[in-house]
């Protein structure tokens, strides 16, 4: 409705006095209105046609796997059938992500049996499954089951405690983790770091839901979620008191084992570090959690390179393989994402972690459209590149309205809504599993989201992101900084060149948002396998123009050859500096031609896509006002905008300057799809 004002013939007010009306009158209002509805329906298909009609056929219709999935934790009988699929899918929804029920989990035949029936129904429906991992989250326990008969399995960390006689001691990494602490239940929980624990986790639960849906697989079935795993050597606060009353203990805590420095641990350390780096880290172990020289960075730079590369390959990596096997994808977030201080001791490497899965993915608790600016960029841009530079284009969130709920502010409107999903797919996300709450939505909104989320992915699924500029994401420089700490888990307990190497980074990743410049992060691994040509950089396939630095980081010798290189061929690289003049954006003009706002405003988030040789830009306004004002779209010479909340597509021009004139109501979200002048 917002968008279809300015299009109606106005009406004489006289006519408007519906009581004064005589039955010609009121003849002559609704053969007006039939005119203006066939005149706006007949521009419509005019601009459908012009634009593609492949895309619009799929813009009007979007088909299952382009709307979004419930997340529906153990289906009920009653609703375990055709009608009570068919009535999710009236709501708009693409399909579900479900799991076998939380009570009795995985040894209940009866809830097998129901969820065999759901499964089916979904089939008949046209609904498409994917599998949730966990009864209740961090996945990887498999309820428990994973160390009920193998006790060895549990996740253990180094400890650091001077007042002991021998200050380094391993125990369970329980107390005081997420293990502990987290919504769900208190449980303990397996090592990820642990091969075979990570074998038993995918034969009890995977294997399970092969045996029984193997003929769904591929079709139905089509990926497998995982929830918040992580390897738990580190304190990250406890639940509130009024939370933590509620939550369900499993394994009782004890009161006794007090909070301490730790890092994760896994039997075959001391084999693979001396394997990788020729040294006995058992020599040097202090090193990680004390000394400010150069030799104890190397040795922490080290350790959490190995670390890194056990989880990625022994959880994400096993999963991802077994799932490959099976016909399936591997898809789900970590933990955590929205600092860079928190990957270090959860995954050692967020985006290496996430580079292991065919879908990788997010977690957005809020619904609050601003979100993006203050810590979402980089929550979406992780998932983002990782799949950017493992060759993919599907990008999963897990998304809800959380924190407004839990803050008392009720549920997250409509428009709220609408605007985190544009925002994350000016990102690049693709896959929306929800939790919000359907079942108190009333008059249609649930099923508007979701119509909006189809048309979305209509244009942009089959699209792939350009983003030209690098953020250089430091972990390798913060592993070297980072100490553990016994108390929660902080950017205040760390070094003076940890918090600025972060504090510049966040700071880089919220001023390039705000300031309409798409970029995609990496790291120094992905950054030492990059190739230079001409003035270029170029990773896995994709070609960036700009490279930007955070202050204070010391790049590996391989990565600062590259940036040498392409420093050497005229190359831009835009270094932060710790005090002094901040980067001049506008240096980046010339990278992007199309989707700079004329005249600057920090609201607008834009996302940058090409398909079949056409542009799309897709701009998400999140404030609370209204947005006018012209964006340059130089690269093509026609320009269609499309409406995801009306599904209205209208034809546009650019000014002699190649600009294009937008209004974007609040929260408001549209795409603008160029073609070049040849096709028109």
């Amino acid at each position: 409705m917002r968008y279809r004002r300015r299009f109606l013939n106005p009406i004489p007010a006289v006519f408007l006095f519906c009581g004064l009306l005589s039955a010609q009158g009121q003849e002559l209002i609704e053969a007006k209105i039939r005119a203006v509805s066939v005149t706006q329906k007949s521009e419509q298909t005019r601009s459908e046609f012009e634009l593609s009609a492949d895309w619009t056929a799929v813009w009007r219709n979007p088909t299952a796997e382009l709307r979004p999935l419930q997340i529906v934790h153990g289906v009920p009988v009653q609703q375990a059938n055709s009608t009570g699929m068919t009535a999710l899918k009236n709501l708009g929804l693409g399909g579900i992500v479900c799991n076998v029920d939380f009570s009795e989990y995985m040894v209940s035949e009866a809830n097998w049996e129901t969820l065999v029936r759901t499964i089916e129904a979904c089939r008949k429906t046209g609904l498409i499954v994917w599998i949730y991992d966990e009864e209740g989250y961090p996945s990887g326990a498999a309820g428990g089951l994973v160390l009920k008969d193998n006790p060895d399995y549990e996740a253990i960390a180094l400890t650091h405690d001077p007042s002991r006689p021998e200050p380094l001691a391993l125990r369970p990494a329980y107390e005081n983790t997420h293990a502990s602490n987290n919504y769900h239940a208190a449980r303990r929980y397996p090592n990820l770091l642990d091969e075979q624990a990570v074998q038993c986790f995918i034969k009890v639960t995977h294997e399970a839901y092969w045996r029984l849906l193997k003929g769904h697989f591929g079709t139905t079935v089509k990926a497998f979620f995982t929830d918040e795993p992580s390897l738990m050597a580190v304190n990250i606060g406890p639940l509130p008191d009024d939370i933590k009353t509620n939550v369900r203990v499993v394994d009782p805590l004890d009161a006794d084992v007090k909070p301490l420095p730790s890092v994760p641990w896994v039997r075959d350390i001391p084999a693979r570090y001396r394997e990788r780096y020729g040294e006995n880290i058992m020599e040097v172990r202090r090193s990680l959690f004390e000394g400010t020289d150069e030799a104890d960075r190397r040795v922490r730079q080290q350790f959490w390179g190995l670390i890194s590369d056990l989880v990625s390959k022994r959880y994400f990596g096993q999963i991802r393989q077994w799932a490959k096997a099976h016909g399936v994808a591997s898809s789900g977030h970590s933990l955590w994402e929205e600092t860079p201080l928190h990957h270090i001791p959860l995954e050692g490497d967020a985006l290496k972690a996430l580079g292991q899965m065919d879908m990788p993915g997010l977690d957005m608790l809020s619904s609050e459209p601003q979100a993006v600016i203050y810590g979402g960029w980089l929550t979406a841009s992780l998932p983002a590149s990782a799949a950017l530079f493992n060759g993919g284009r599907r990008v999963m969130t897990e998304v809800s309205d959380f924190s407004q709920t839990m803050a008392g502010k009720g549920q997250a409107p409509l428009t709220d809504m609408m605007a985190t999903a544009g925002w994350q797919a000016a990102f690049g996300v693709t896959e929306f599993t929800l939790y919000y709450d359907y079942r108190q939505r009333k008059n249609g909104t649930y099923k508007q989201y979701c119509d909006f989320v189809g048309r979305l992915n209509a244009f942009l699924r089959e699209a792939q992101p350009v983003p030209r500029v690098l953020l250089y994401y430091p972990i390798y420089d913060l592993w070297g900084e980072y100490i553990p700490v016994a108390e929660k888990l902080t950017l205040d307990s760390q070094s003076k060149r940890m918090q600025q190497i972060i504090n510049s980074f966040m700071k880089l990743g919220r001023r390039m948002v705000k300031e309409q410049i798409s970029f995609a992060v990496v790291n120094h691994e992905l950054l030492a396998s990059a190739k230079v040509h001409d003035k270029d950089i170029w990773i896995a396939g994709q070609r960036f123009e700009a490279l930007v630095m955070p202050a204070a980081v010391e790049l590996p010798m391989s990565g600062a050859a590259v940036v040498e290189q392409f420093k050497a061929n005229g190359g831009k690289v835009l270094p932060d500096k710790i005090s002094g003049k901040a980067i001049d954006f506008d240096s980046l003009d010339s990278v992007y031609a199309s989707g700079r706002l004329t005249v600057p405003y920090d609201q607008i988030i834009v996302g940058r896509f090409s398909r079949q040789s056409r542009d799309i830009l897709i701009l998400v306004n999140v404030a609370a006002e209204p947005y006018s004002g012209r964006i340059s779209g130089k690269n093509s010479a026609q320009w269609f905008v499309a409406h995801p909340d009306s599904g209205q597509i209208e034809r546009i021009k650019t000014d002699e300057s190649g600009r294009i004139a937008v209004s974007i109501p609040s929260r408001g979200v549209i795409l603008l799809i160029g073609y070049p002048q040849t096709e028109m």
